[in-house]
């Protein structure tokens, strides 16, 4: 089933059931995710949507930041809710270990040797890693290899 069916099937499953937390999650993925398509003009695909999420947990993971900072737990609880559900979204992590050997196969095709290919190996993970792996921390072990 396709990832934007499978959303859509759940929010009306929500919808049946009463779900208003999370009803509300799904629509504003649902929301986001329209909004893309409307301003490209494009259907989005599995790995679009993918990429909508990951956006949209990182703002959220933000904004618990923030709340708890600001002694806001109520909001925090509602965001940490919605990571939740946009969770349920997202492909399976990889562990530690596929994503080293992800870096050392990017690596190896690409040349790197230096930290100025540092981009060229990103180019090449960025795709396959998206969803399934924090670039943050995939970025800091390439710098970590090509550093040393």
């Amino acid at each position: 089933m396709l990832l934007k069916a499978k959303i859509t099937d759940d929010m009306k499953a929500a919808m049946r059931a009463k779900d208003a937390p999370r009803l509300s999650a799904i629509r504003l993925l649902l929301s986001a995710m329209k909004q893309k398509e409307v301003d490209e003009r494009v259907e989005l695909s599995d790995t679009d949507i993918v990429t909508i999420i990951d956006k949209m947990l990182k703002q959220r993971r933000e904004s618990i930041t923030q709340f708890e900072k600001g002694g806001r737990q109520d909001l925090a609880d509602t965001e940490k809710f919605e990571v939740g559900v946009l969770q349920e979204y997202m492909p399976k992590a990889l562990s530690d270990a596929e994503i080293a050997a992800e870096i050392d196969a990017a690596m190896q095709a690409t040349g790197a040797k230096a930290m100025s290919d540092m981009g060229k190996v990103m180019a090449v993970l960025k795709p396959k890693l998206a969803g399934k792996a924090d670039m943050a921390k995939v970025s800091a072990a390439i710098k970590a290899k090509l550093a040393g």
